[in-house]
């Protein structure tokens, strides 16, 4: 049986409470949307809940499926903001799953034909460029 513990420290708890910055391109009541900082491609989301799970084994069912609409907004948003041909929408759950920070998290990733993935090098991108994304999604939203 799966027991681990969620820790109130991680990464996206502190953006959620406000104590560290991100780039921020949705919000709903149960759901927050920001450009992972380490993008695999341009226009690359996170889509985070609000309520504290670790992942996939205790993320509450209403809070799932408000993960999964937020991520298919953002899946539509940044097809339409980068005129991709596809996404790629990502779930990891626990370290053997490749899961690195311990807040339940979808990635939503920009696809374009016939170019790979770029490597998960844990490089930050620059500030600007990552704003600049952040603004098309937007835009894209309205």
């Amino acid at each position: 049986m799966w027991t681990a513990d969620y820790d109130d420290q991680n990464v996206f708890a502190k953006i959620l409470r406000g104590e560290l910055p991100s780039h921020t391109v949705y919000e709903d009541d149960k759901t927050l949307a920001i450009m992972d900082i380490m993008p695999r491609e341009d226009g690359h989301v996170l889509v985070i809940p609000k309520a504290p799970s670790r992942n996939i084994f205790d993320i509450a069912p209403d809070d799932l499926a408000a993960v999964m609409a937020t991520a298919q907004k953002m899946a539509r948003a940044v097809m339409k903001a980068f005129r991709a041909d596809g996404t790629t929408v990502q779930q990891f759950s626990e370290p053997a799953g490749g899961q690195v920070v311990f807040h339940t998290h979808v990635h939503v990733i920009p696809r374009f034909e016939g170019v790979g993935l770029k490597p998960h090098t844990g490089q930050m991108a620059d500030n600007d460029e990552l704003a600049a994304n952040a603004d098309k999604i937007r835009a894209a939203l309205n």
